[in-house]
């Protein structure tokens, strides 16, 4: 197991990496009540617009009101299609009365903790 950790201001994201057999398992959570708010399944395959270069195909189970899936696809077609295995993420972050700019800086987080899982 892998955890990684970013804060900025009031707000702190978490992910754990598990790695089962080839697949790759992350748990994402930060706010003040982290939750399970979408789950993600990244399966790679080539790219479409270049067949030389890696991608992957994600879908989405999102629980009705949450807005956790675009953290989620993010670090789930990341990891698949850098490491080229199959990927689940679950979890969900909710920061009481979030700001634009602060889910911007959750994004810039995200995309530095993806990177350190890398």
């Amino acid at each position: 197991m892998q955890q990684v950790t970013a804060e900025r201001g009031r707000l702190k994201i978490d992910m754990k990496r598990f790695a089962i057999g080839e697949d790759v398992c992350v748990i994402l959570s930060g706010g003040d009540r982290p939750h399970i708010g979408c789950v993600t399944l990244s399966i790679p395959r080539a790219s479409l617009a270049q067949p030389d270069a890696g991608s992957a195909t994600t879908s989405v189970l999102n629980l009705a009101g949450h807005k956790d899936e675009e953290a989620a696809r993010f670090v789930s077609h990341t990891l698949s299609t850098k490491l080229q295995k199959n990927v689940v993420v679950t979890g969900g972050i909710h920061v009481d009365n979030i700001t634009k700019e602060e889910i911007n800086i959750v994004m810039e987080l995200l995309a530095q903790l993806t990177n350190q899982l890398l």
